[in-house]
């Protein structure tokens, strides 16, 4: 609510992970979530000309897509 002063439960407690666990965690999802866009820009890059047409989508849109990066992720902010 706008002019709370605080918020419950934000102080950190003794039943945390470790720093050092939470820093390898995100690393994994951050690994799987590349593996993962890599996997499905290879999968949208296998598709016909005819279903492109029929999700709107052109080639030329596929090659850009299936072009970039696996770290460039389009949810990333």
């Amino acid at each position: 609510m706008k002019g709370q002063l605080g918020f419950v439960g934000t102080l950190p407690s003794s039943r945390q992970q470790p720093e050092g666990r939470n820093w390898w965690r995100a690393i994994g999802l951050k690994v799987r979530r590349w593996r993962e866009l890599a996997h499905q820009r290879r999968q949208l890059a296998s598709l016909s000309d005819e279903i492109l047409k029929d999700i709107g989508l052109s080639r030329a849109d596929i090659l850009e897509e299936s072009e970039r990066s696996f770290w460039d992720d389009p949810l990333e902010r």
